[in-house]
């Protein structure tokens, strides 16, 4: 039986890709999105234009900031489950307005659990961030990690945002899932994240800023796989988990540049800068719990990722 979901954020890079794929299974999406300017808002009304029209597809512009609004969306509605993706996004960026990342991601987010659980519906998927994890000794990173560190306004954000959804669990029975995504990639990229930053960089033949000494490691996840995950969760209606959602293998950023250099066919030239505070050494996702919970298991390799994020950068630029 086909539901209706909504999808906060979802005229952005994630979101776009969930609502595509739940379009395809039959069901019906609202997206509540503000496109915003933190990158050109136009990549998103491109997004939307992908999807297609459709009866079955609405778009509410407006900020999950505006308790009102959310409010009668909410009660008008009727959703079956909410996907919750809206976010300031970035590590950098939180660092130079840390209380507009704690309005929107922590306040934002207290309105829709308020208004689930004042109108429903019980099921509630939250977009959460492997930044949580901050300086982690210990690697893999698992969910029954400690959370005592993280380094920047975004990744604290993303943790309060967690706790929130237990409250809303444990006091109101709404069933929850916090999915820790791990850097995602793939067509249709936010521009400021590296695998896109990187590439329309190299293809121009521009200067390609490369922090610290390029050991910097990241485990990178494609989109589709992602979904994957969100979909599963959503599905599942579990009561309360969070779970890892990564590719479970790490790149160093100098092997990014070289395999993304590699698919375009063009030497980088690099702009050697210092680390940037925020930044964490590592992140690396252990999916023992993401496998045995959802049957997640990544299926697109970072080299097919790379090839496959080109040729959408080839055909788009």
């Amino acid at each position: 039986m086909a539901s209706h979901i909504l999808v906060t954020g979802g005229a952005g890079f994630i979101g776009s890709h969930l609502a595509r794929r739940l379009l395809e299974r039959g069901d019906r999406v609202t997206i509540l999105d503000d496109f915003n300017d933190f990158y050109d808002p136009r990549c998103k009304r491109e997004n939307l234009r992908r999807l297609g029209a459709t009866s079955d597809l609405a778009v509410v512009e407006g900020d999950i900031r505006d308790r009102p609004l959310v409010d009668g969306l909410f009660a008008k509605s009727r959703f079956d489950g909410v996907v919750h993706l809206a976010a300031r996004a970035g590590v950098r960026p939180s660092l130079a307005e840390p209380i507009l990342y704690e309005e929107v991601n922590c306040i934002g987010t207290l309105h829709l659990l308020e208004a689930a659980r004042e109108h429903g519906p019980r099921v509630f998927t939250f977009g959460s961030s492997s930044s949580v994890y901050g300086i982690n000794e210990k690697v893999p990173f698992a969910e029954e990690d400690d959370i005592v560190a993280p380094i920047s306004p975004y990744a604290t954000t993303k943790r309060a945002g967690e706790l929130l959804c237990f409250n809303y669990h444990h006091l109101y029975g709404l069933r929850i899932s916090c999915l820790r995504f791990f850097t995602v990639y793939g067509p249709a990229q936010r521009p400021e994240m590296a695998i896109h930053k990187f590439t329309d960089l190299i293809a121009r033949g521009e200067k390609v800023p490369l922090y610290g000494a390029g050991d910097s490691q990241r485990d990178y996840t494609y989109v589709d796989d992602i979904v994957d995950g969100i979909v599963a969760a959503h599905d599942l209606a579990l009561g309360f988990e969070i779970l890892n959602l990564g590719g479970s293998k790490t790149t160093t950023l100098s092997d990014l540049i070289g395999k993304i250099s590699r698919e375009l066919g063009r030497e980088p030239r690099i702009d050697y800068l210092p680390e940037q505070p925020g930044d964490v050494p590592i992140t690396y996702a252990d999916l023992t719990k993401a496998e045995r919970v959802l049957g997640y298991s990544p299926k697109v390799s970072i080299d097919e990722g790379i090839r496959r994020f080109v040729e959408w950068y080839r055909d788009n630029r």
